[in-house]
């Protein structure tokens, strides 16, 4: 079959693997109608390249049709439209049943330290073969796929995967209260849900943060307040100056790849770029993120208020100004989103007939999955106004 492998720093291929085959009674086998590329699977290219494998299978936002099942999946059978979460959890442990999925102790990945395995994402979480593919195995399918009707495109269900709940999950852990303030940082796809999400939970106000021009007139088309990074000199000033004393809750939806952080690139790049053995200890030990969007976030948030953290970061070594944050009584949540939390929840606000979150008009582009190496580059180096890539097996 096709698959979408990773072959160095910014070498993405597509190749010809094997067939994925059942191999646990848990197992189920989906024949993979849409996929995604993710601003995560982009920390691939650099950041955490260490932990990389030539040959590796990208991708863990995947959808499509149930193919085989084993013996021990019962609840699923051939034919079945389904979505894949992408941490693979149990739903039957003590992490799972306190609503802690990206935690699961059956799938933990004990030998790195790391939480639930994940699809397509490196050694530190299972090294499992991702959803940019034809074909995927699933490990606990009993619980994990989330069937869904017939009816609907792919677009409407797609991002059940992962950052539809990551979107979610962010704003829940934000502890919004009806009417507050909600300032998000960065409006990428996952940014751009997170507005969407914190109108659904009772935002008063969303203000949008970001430096592409694409990216802030699509949230402005939905109502969000936005700040041009590239043309304010200081931004939390900016966002105090909108709300008199801060953002009751900020949402950092950026991560560790935050522009305006020069040092902290040259320190990931030089990194990344060592020998597999020496990057790989480094990146767990003394790995430095890009914190321009959590200093960003830090500073724009009100006293008593929230910081939830959506992005990805992966740094061991990160300083971060706890006096200032203690002082100001600032709460600070985060983690991979636990996808089957909330699945239930948002299953009923995609059923709807309306496209209330406006998932169907997020995707820029919908590209064969042979054009994958393209839509990496065109994705990383935000060309031709994209937003979203949907890879099409």
């Amino acid at each position: 079959m096709r698959a979408v492998t990773w072959h160095g720093r910014g070498d993405i291929r597509v190749s010809d693997v094997p067939e994925p085959r059942i191999s646990e009674p848990t197992d189920a086998v989906v024949r993979v109608t849409s996929t995604a590329i993710c601003g995560s699977d982009l920390h691939l290219y650099g950041p955490l390249a260490p932990f990389m494998t030539p040959g590796d299978i990208m991708g863990h936002e995947f959808m499509g049709v149930v193919e085989e099942v084993g013996s021990g999946v019962t609840r699923l059978r051939p034919g079945d439209r389904v979505v894949v979460p992408f941490n693979i959890a149990c739903g039957h442990c003590f992490m799972c049943s306190h609503g802690l999925q990206s935690q699961c102790e059956t799938t933990q990945v004990t030998a790195t330290g790391c939480g639930a395995a994940l699809f397509g994402y490196t050694k530190l979480y299972g090294q499992v073969p991702g959803g940019q593919a034809e074909y995927v195995r699933v490990p606990q399918a009993e619980y994990g796929p989330v069937k869904l009707p017939e009816h609907g495109s792919d677009d409407r269900w797609l991002f059940l995967s992962d950052i539809l709940p990551t979107a979610w999950q962010a704003v829940t852990y934000a502890d919004l209260q009806p009417g507050e303030t909600v300032a998000v940082i960065g409006l990428g796809p996952v940014g751009q849900l997170v507005t969407r999400c914190a109108r659904q939970q009772g935002a008063g106000r969303v203000i949008g943060v970001d430096l592409v021009p694409e990216r802030l007139e699509l949230a402005q088309s939905y109502g969000v307040e936005v700040i041009d990074a590239s043309q304010t000199a200081d931004v939390a000033a900016a966002i105090r100056d909108l709300t008199g004393r801060g953002a009751d809750r900020v949402v950092d939806a950026v991560g560790m790849e935050a522009h305006g952080s020069p040092v902290a690139k040259v320190a990931t790049d030089v990194v990344s770029s060592l020998p597999k053995p020496a990057a790989s200890v480094l990146a767990q030990t003394v790995g430095i993120d890009q914190l321009a969007a959590l200093r960003t976030a830090f500073a724009s948030v009100r006293r008593g208020g929230t910081i939830s953290l959506a992005g990805v970061y992966g740094g061991a070594a990160d300083p971060v100004n706890m006096m200032r944050l203690f002082d100001r009584q600032v709460t600070i949540r985060m983690g991979q989103a636990n996808v089957r939390r909330w699945t239930d929840q948002l299953f009923g606000l995609l059923s709807s007939e309306e496209d209330v979150l406006g998932v169907e008009s997020l995707p820029s582009h919908h590209l064969p999955l042979e054009e994958a190496p393209d839509a990496y580059r065109m994705f990383a180096h935000r060309q031709d106004g994209c937003i979203k890539v949907v890879l099409k097996p």
